[in-house]
């Protein structure tokens, strides 16, 4: 094993430790035998082809519709299309291309907007047309009003709504969780919601990015761990959730189903929270990041169950293989804290925002706050341009609608079926022995060293790897005597001695081999350990 100073790298995100695991792993992989195996990015292996079929179809359909109003061929110049009898015009065209992938799909989209929306066809036909060609900036700004009301079906869905939830949510169509993430931070500050040092929780082990940002200077939170352990199935304990009776604490930041440990809050744990918001904690403001939601069967988020307190942020990525489209939306119900707390701010501060929002509205005090968000991700200034990509909404629209059409959820249980085969596949090649857990997504793992050495081997095995060996070795480890990359626990603030593999990136048959590469190094710490006891 190369000589490395792990200390340099303590303070480092592993995805930023991940590139030089990438480069060592590289160099193993060239002088063995060993194939590189990159686990560590959660970027599916797979894509949703339904909806991208129908996507590329249209922009042709759009294409014809602008060539109705103004052609050039020599130019390559045409005009923008025309919403006056789009609809009827769609119909005749998917009418002689009905062999072609993406054309059923489209028909029955336009049907399903119309009965189980209400929709006027034109009026929804037209909408897809002029944003997939991309000619308009969006309007409204904040979503397009078709593509919105797509959208929250799909999330009431996803989420795990049901009949008991009262009212909607207002939508903001944006770039992906990353950009929901750096939006709502931002606005909450600017809104004087939260202040720069104030006290916040989170749910840990939780999402690297969500721990540095809070760090970062422009926020300085105080941050209180509300820990998620293995010894509870990676589930609040009544102890920690007691943490947030603290009236300090101004907001709870979650992930949920969890990252890096996949587990969704169980029904219990979810009440205890509601229990405790509605009975002691009234003025909990929630965010919660459930973009892992649709790999849990029954899934049940914090905004169906406390809409009022909570946040809601979603990304399209991950479940329909989508990434690189950033697409996301940001939740906030019609009815919720963040409004009555602006309503209640000192007058100084409301002035302060009165001077901040005037230029786009002559009420500054009725700007929603989900409107503020909008404004503020574009500085205020540059509010008349804000709005995600029309053709991101189009694409957005599509993936929602497919799967609402998709009664059966066939695509859901194939997606499921996937990460459960490569869960057990890496199960056996460790082997260990886990009873199934309803709540675990599959999506990533979490293999915590220090759990499983003290359940085989025990305690003193425990506390000689916490002498002797830095928690960055597990991954270098693998990364250099392997060729396999996974991110370090510790980032997470999940075990110090625990990885974290995901699930979905990589062939099936390569979770054996991780699993078995992985016991390899169990394995050496342990004869490691057994060689000094012989000393």
């Amino acid at each position: 094993m190369t000589a490395i100073d792990y200390k340099k790298f303590e303070k480092m995100s592993p995805f930023e430790i991940k590139d030089g695991l990438m480069k060592l792993a590289k160099r193993s992989s060239a002088k063995s035998a060993h194939a590189l195996l990159n686990a560590g990015r959660g970027n599916p292996n797979w894509i949703a082809t339904a909806a991208r079929e129908a996507f590329f179809l249209f922009g042709q359909f759009a294409l014809t519709e602008c060539r109705r109003t103004m052609d050039n061929p020599v130019a390559g110049l045409a005009g923008m299309p025309q919403p006056k009898d789009i609809a009827a015009r769609l119909s005749t065209w998917l009418e002689k291309r009905s062999e072609e992938p993406g054309a059923d799909f489209i028909a029955r989209m336009v049907d399903h907007g119309v009965k189980a929306f209400g929709f006027d066809a034109d009026a929804f036909v037209f909408e897809l047309t002029d944003s997939i060609i991309g000619d308009n900036y969006p309007v409204p700004d904040r979503m397009l009003v078709h593509a919105e009301q797509v959208s929250h079906r799909y999330l009431m869905w996803a989420m795990g709504a049901d009949t008991s939830l009262s009212g909607k949510f207002d939508l903001y169509a944006v770039e992906g969780g990353t950009a929901a993430m750096c939006y709502i931070f931002k606005s909450l500050i600017a809104n004087r919601i939260l202040k720069k040092g104030d006290t916040i929780a989170m749910g840990t082990p939780i999402f690297t990015p969500y721990i540095e940002v809070a760090e970062l200077e422009d926020y300085a939170f105080n941050a209180v761990h509300i820990r998620a352990t293995q010894e509870h199935r990676f589930q609040y304990s009544d102890e920690e959730i007691a943490k947030l009776e603290d009236p300090k604490i101004k907001a709870f930041f979650v992930v949920n189903p969890g990252n890096p440990t996949s587990m969704a809050i169980d029904t219990a744990t979810l009440k205890k929270l509601v229990d405790l918001v509605k009975t002691k904690r009234p003025d909990l403001i929630i965010l919660t990041d459930d973009v892992y939601g649709t790999f849990v069967p029954n899934f049940r988020s914090l905004m169906c169950e406390l809409p009022y307190n909570t946040i809601g942020v979603y990304s399209y990525s991950k479940y329909f293989g989508c990434t690189g489209w950033r697409l996301g939306v940001i939740g906030i119900h019609e009815k919720n804290i963040l409004d009555d707390i602006l309503a209640k701010l000192p007058d100084d501060e409301l002035q302060a925002l009165d001077k901040r929002y005037i230029s786009i509205t002559l009420e500054p005090r009725k700007l929603k706050m989900i409107d503020r968000i909008v404004a503020d991700s574009r500085d205020v200034a540059l509010n008349h341009t804000a709005g995600l990509s029309l053709p991101q909404q189009v694409m957005m629209t599509m993936f929602s609608i497919g799967e609402l059409m998709d009664t059966e959820k066939i695509y859901q249980k194939a997606c499921m079926d996937i990460c459960k085969t490569r869960v057990d596949t890496l199960l056996e090649g460790l082997p260990l022995d886990l009873q199934p857990n309803p709540n675990f997504s599959g999506y990533y793992g979490t293999i915590d060293f220090e759990f499983w050495l003290r359940h085989y081997v025990g305690e003193d095995m425990v506390t000689w790897l916490k002498k002797n060996v830095h928690p960055l070795d597990l991954v270098y480890r693998l990364a250099e005597d392997h060729s396999i990359v996974l991110l370090n626990g510790g980032g997470f603030d999940a075990p110090n001695w625990s990885v974290r593999v995901s699930f979905a990136n990589l062939a099936d048959d390569a979770y054996d081999d991780i699993g078995r590469a992985v016991r390899a190094v169990g394995r050496g710490y342990v004869d490691m350990f057994n060689a000094t006891k012989g000393k």
